[in-house]
């Protein structure tokens, strides 16, 4: 039997055939095997976990066979409970496959502290902008007796504040500041207003005498 022959031949066409149906149905069931493998066309909508604890949180992803990794922690916000998701990635409604992981931004535990800055020896009105600028609150003002009207002293809670003191953002700090009291009594006490006619320190009137 020559080779064209043995092409031709029913047997061969018969082997032929069965290789194909054989590929073809091994084809299939790589196709099926891969569908369910990687779970084609099952999708999880990814739940809103904001203000949620990471106990609640990583039930709650357990259930949905879903992953979390922590990216780091935001700018804290008050209206988010402590330690709480204040961001995620995927947003919320989104849809994705199993075991997707979902990264997460967590609320910290309070505002960062911020050093005291120095401003002792400034008027109130330099002060005041100052520290409300970095995130402090304006607290109590007392009045002290002094010759100025400059800020004397810092107190939080109370207690005496020194600049260069870290206080977390938001912190209520009391002003003690000068009264001109002094000032004015100095002006009462000076002979030189109340009496026009009163010796003056004048180098002219110094000047070839002795």
């Amino acid at each position: 039997m020559t080779f064209f022959q043995f092409v031709f031949s029913k047997a061969f066409l018969k082997q032929l055939l069965l290789a194909i149906v054989a590929l073809l149905v091994l084809a299939f069931l790589i196709l099926w095997w891969l569908r369910i493998s990687t779970n084609h066309n099952e999708k999880i909508e990814v739940p809103n976990l904001a203000k949620m604890s990471l106990d609640k949180v990583e039930e709650k992803l357990d259930e949905m066979d879903l992953r979390y990794e922590i990216l780091d922690s935001a700018n804290y916000n008050p209206e988010f409970p402590k330690y709480s998701v204040i961001e995620q990635i995927p947003k919320p409604g989104k849809y994705v496959k199993e075991d997707r992981k979902l990264y997460l931004t967590l609320n910290p535990s309070g505002y960062r502290k911020i050093e005291v800055p120095d401003v002792l020896g400034r008027t109130r009105r330099q002060v005041e902008p100052t520290l409300l600028a970095m995130g402090f609150v304006i607290g109590k003002i007392s009045y002290r007796p002094h010759i100025s009207d400059n800020v004397l002293e810092l107190r939080y809670k109370g207690e005496k504040l020194d600049p260069g003191t870290p206080l977390q953002k938001t912190s209520v700090i009391d002003l003690i500041v000068g009264d001109q009291s002094l000032n004015r009594i100095q002006s009462e006490d000076d002979p030189s207003e109340n009496n026009p006619e009163a010796p003056t320190n004048n180098e002219e009137d110094t000047n070839g005498e002795f």
